[in-house]
Formats: C-alpha cells, structure tokens, sequence
C-alpha cells in the first residue's frame, strides 16, 4: 500500500513555516500521496507536472502557482524530463494567518481549510506573472533561505499578501462573495463548526445544530449557507468524505468498516457520495493510490 503520511510541523525551526526548492529530474511521481496540517504553495519554475486535488488532477507548469489546502490529500507527478525543472513550496500552518480570532480565521481562511472547497486551485502563469506573487515567492524564499534579522517578521508579512492578492482576485472574478455574517452570529456558528469538526461522525442534525447556537431552525440553515456555501448536510457529507479518503489509504478496513467510521448509515450512500466528491469510487480511489 502507498504510504501516506501526515506531515506535521517542522521540527527543526520554531517558525511555523517552511520552504524549499524542489528541483525535479525525469518523469515520474515527485511526491507519494500524503496530507499535512500545513496550507502549501507551489510556484513552478520548470517542467509540466499533475496534482491530485479535490477528487481530480489539475495540470500545471511553468509560472503557475497552485494552492493545497490543510489536511488535502495530494501527490505530485512530473510530466517530462527537462534541464531545471522544479518548483518553490512554501508550507506554513494555518493559525499564522489568523490574529487568534475564532471569527476571523472563519472569515478569511476558511477557504483553506481542508473541509472547504476554494473556487480555484490553480493559478495560471497569465493571471499571475503581472502581478505580486512570482516576487513574493521569491523573497519569500530569499529570507527563509538568508535567516537574517527579523525574517520571520518578512515572510509573514508577504504571505499575507500573497492570500490578501488571491482573495481579492476571487472576488473580482465573481468567485467569492461577501460573508454577510455579523459578529454575535460568527460566535454562534463557530460553536457549530467546532461541534461538527469534533463528532462528524456520530449523528448530526441541522435541527440539533439549530438549538446548540439558539437559532431557529429555517434562520440556521440561512446563516450556515451563507457562511459556509453549502448546506448543513453538504457541508457535513463533504467532511466525513475527507475523512474517509484518509483512512482508505491508511488502513485496511474495508469500505463498509469506513463507511461506519465518519458517519454514514449505509455503506451505498457512502459510495454514492464518494463519487460526487471525489468522481470516482472508494474501491477505484484505493486501487488508484496503493499501488
């Protein structure tokens, strides 16, 4: 079976972050199938390459720049053999882009997270090479590489720059809307979100989930779509299904046993939802990712 690891955080620094050039040689897969807490960046320099992502693969190359979500399993495979191929990946935890704020981190980093979808995950080389972040990467790169005084304080602050460009970009391609959510109600469906993210896989119910943040039911259901894009049941179905692609590729259990771990009352439904998130199969997903 492919091993997939979970990546934490880097041990060798006390600074959350961590970035490298990955030079590649020859065609063939750069990086087995895996998941991290990180959010990564990848900015390619050289070569053609495919990602698994989100249930399918995403090409890229040269001057594209293609964003993983916390906790999203990904592999990397090299698409030709080519004089300085290779890309820049930056890893960095999730909570550096938040100010500790609960409120905000849902606001903004949300699309993220793994049990978000982002409206986009790669960024072509004509969207991007006028703009920002090819110089943001590379100095990025330069502090993280050059660890002179105050560098931790430099990377920070481009990579907020780097998500404050993407965010913006969305909205003004009509990817992303405003989050009409004020502050009392962000508090009430921050308990939600913790809830679901602790017991997805015990029974759950909009109306339960309705009496925890002391909403009506109709008012809840408004407020979690609004704040999350999805319905309650899609949001929740889309969890337990990323849950269960970890433990297809983890461990031996078997479709029925992972069905029954992250939730789903039926082993059919499960499958059926599997192929609507992840467009294929459990069995043809494992099959896919142990060989």
């Amino acid at each position: 079976m492919t091993e997939l690891k979970n990546e934490k955080y880097h041990e060798e620094r006390d600074l959350p972050i961590l970035i490298h050039n990955q030079s590649v040689r020859g065609i063939g897969m750069t990086a087995k199938v895996h998941y991290h807490d990180y959010i990564e960046i990848l900015y390619t320099y050289g070569g053609s390459y495919n990602i698994w992502l989100d249930g399918k693969y995403y090409e890229f190359g040269k001057g594209d720049l293609v964003v993983i979500n916390s906790q999203e399993v990904h592999c990397i495979n090299s698409l030709e053999d080519c004089e300085g191929a290779g890309y820049l990946c930056l890893r960095f935890t999730p909570e550096i882009l938040t100010d500790n704020s609960q409120i905000f981190t849902y606001k903004f980093v949300m699309p993220f997270l793994t049990n978000h979808k982002p409206p986009q995950k790669v960024f072509r080389e004509n969207e991007i090479e006028k703009t920002p972040l090819p110089e943001l990467m590379s100095e990025i790169y330069n502090e993280y590489s050059k660890q002179e005084y105050a560098h931790e304080l430099a990377i920070y602050s481009n990579i907020c720059k780097i998500f404050v460009w993407i965010l913006r970009y969305w909205k003004s391609e009509g990817l992303e809307s405003d989050n009409k959510i004020n502050v009392d109600l962000s508090k009430k469906l921050q308990n939600v979100m913790d809830y679901i993210s602790k017991n997805y896989s015990d029974p759950i119910s909009a109306q339960d989930m309705a009496k925890l943040s002391n909403m009506s039911y109709s008012y809840f259901s408004r407020s979690f779509k609004t704040f999350t894009n999805r319905s309650f049941s899609e949001y929740l179905n889309f969890l337990r299904i990323t849950e269960a692609e970890k433990l297809l590729l983890t461990t031996d259990m078997n479709i029925t046993e992972i069905a029954m771990q992250v939730g789903f009352s039926t082993s059919s439904y499960f499958i059926r939802q599997f192929k609507l998130y992840k467009n294929r199969s459990p069995k043809q997903f494992k099959n896919a990712f142990s060989k």
